[in-house]
């Protein structure tokens, strides 16, 4: 198996693609002023107790205010809200947690209202980001993802990933956490941490206690609600959570990005540096390396995946639906039931694909071709187990009903990823008509111009189909495009993309960004 990651840097957002053996299975976006994901640390301000919902809703900024539900309050929420105070009164003096004693745990099945009241100012993290007309949900059981180890202030106990399988390891990883954590800090070790030694891993705690302690510095003066620590961005705490030695590749089309992967790498996981490449070119990225055509060929409501068979993908506000249809497959000498093992084993396995690649969270209802033998479905119910390992977010699969449905649960943390792959047609703009192919140079001329008087830019960027780049191109000294620029006074570059219909041209300016 090898991983190869795909990051193509843009003005207003990144966006990132994950590829397993060449096959894409995560794309994500980060806007470059993302605000609310997931990790991120507020001081926020208790607006009003639900005492009938045994929750409260937090005011930390956003346009609507955050759920804070008593369940997700942490054990030691009273310790933790007394460092608060301490560090807001303690200005520019850090305040060690070893030297404090603890408070007795909160009640499970206490009510808000005996710990909370409006007015309040408290320290939450983000569990999940807005979704859809829902504001962020909170928790206060803090914790700070480093790639051994998480680090839970208050918690004082050590737990190791129940991803490992060896006893001996397991009990030598706690054995030597147990034996370097301050008091009063908590240690989840990962399952990456298989096999690391003492010193890489003391480094790695001091760095993030030294996060945490040095973040409440100045937390006095921090007018609530505000950001107190935020999480790392998403191609670094991708990296941090995925990076291992099935990573061939990284490629990013921007210089200072890739410097700062590589410096962030070579902290990691130093024999991995040379993974991250640069690709330079007139192409944006995700053409080059052929992620556009997957990304197309992969959102959608119908999905095609073996041999003619296809999914049905529909949304809903409960759930989401997945339909399996064996389309025209058909093999000769096979009988209906072998058939519909078949398809329904690569069915799986596109499932699998498309739950991480949309990232699909809630219920999921998998509708698979009815099959007779209970051996079969039990198949099918491993073999989804199976490809659903790979998934880093918590699921849950139960096996085939006796109508041949199968119910996954996948939390949610962040929107869904969607792609609009059904798009109106740039050229006609939904009429059918289109104008005079043998104006098509005229009409670029006009907005050229139009653009040069109104932007008053003097470097713009003209990207057209790649058979009309070559016409504007054409000759060498008398090109439509030399002509253009001496009488704009204005430096024109033509840049040719595969994927724009004939008739369909963008400007952009310097920076690459469109002018409408």
């Amino acid at each position: 198996m090898s991983n190869e990651l795909v990051i193509d840097v843009q003005p207003n957002e990144i966006v990132i693609a994950l590829l397993d053996n060449k096959q894409l299975v995560e794309v994500s976006k980060e806007k470059s002023n993302i605000q609310f994901a997931v990790g991120d640390i507020y001081l926020g301000k208790v607006k009003k107790i639900m005492p009938g919902l045994n929750a409260a809703f937090v005011d930390v900024g956003y346009e609507k205010d955050a759920f804070l539900h008593y369940l997700d309050l942490g054990h030691q929420f009273l310790t933790l809200n007394k460092f608060l105070q301490q560090a807001i009164a303690r200005k520019g003096r850090g305040i060690s947690i070893s030297k404090m004693k603890l408070e007795e745990d909160i009640d499970k099945n206490g009510k808000i209202t005996d710990v909370l009241k409006s007015g309040q100012y408290i320290l939450v993290q983000v569990a999940k980001e807005p979704i859809s007309t829902k504001g962020p949900r909170l928790c206060s059981e803090i914790s700070l993802a480093g790639r051994n180890i998480v680090l839970m202030p208050f918690a004082n106990k050590v737990s190791i990933s129940q991803k490992l399988k060896s006893t001996e390891e397991k009990s030598r990883l706690k054995q030597l956490l147990q034996s370097i954590k301050p008091k009063n800090y908590g240690v989840i070790v990962r399952t990456v941490a298989e096999g690391k030694r003492v010193a890489e891993l003391d480094k790695e705690l001091r760095g993030l206690i030294e996060r945490w302690e040095n973040s409440f510095l100045n937390i006095r003066d921090i007018n609530p609600p505000s950001l107190v620590l935020g999480e790392m961005n998403r191609t670094t705490a991708i990296l941090r959570d995925i990076l291992n030695s099935s990573f061939e590749n990284i490629y990013v089309n921007d210089a200072a990005a890739a410097a700062d992967i590589k410096q962030y790498i070579s902290s990691i996981a130093p024999e991995k540096e040379k993974i991250v490449k640069h690709v330079k070119g007139e192409l944006p990225i995700f053409d080059q390396l052929g992620i556009d055509k997957q990304i197309k060929s992969s959102f959608g409501k119908t999905v095609s995946f073996k041999s003619g068979a296809y999914l049905i993908i529909e949304h809903t506000e409960a759930f989401h639906v997945i339909d399996v249809n064996s389309g025209n497959r058909s093999k000769a000498g096979n009988d209906q039931e072998t058939n519909a093992l078949e398809v329904n084993l690569a069915a799986a396995e596109e499932v699998a694909r498309q739950l991480r690649l949309r990232d699909m969270g809630g219920i999921i209802v998998v509708d698979f071709i009815d099959m007779h033998s209970a051996e079969n479905r039990h198949k099918l119910f491993e073999k989804m187990k199976e490809m659903m390992s790979k998934d880093r977010t918590k699921h849950n699969i139960l096996p085939l009903s006796k109508f041949g449905l199968m119910q996954i649960t996948r939390q949610r943390v962040r929107p869904e990823m969607n792609v609009a792959v059904l798009e109106k047609c740039p050229t006609c703009q939904g009429t059918g008509e289109i104008s005079p192919a043998v104006l098509l140079t005229d009409q670029i001329e006009d907005q050229l111009a139009s653009l040069v008087e109104t932007s008053q830019e003097k470097q713009l960027i003209l990207k057209v189909h790649p058979f009309v780049a070559s016409y504007i191109n054409q000759g060498f000294f008398k090109t439509l495009r030399r002509q253009w620029q001496s009488t704009y006074k204005v430096k024109l570059k033509v840049k040719a993309i595969p994927s724009y219909d004939l008739m369909m041209y963008r400007f952009s300016d310097k920076d690459n960004r469109r002018i409408k």
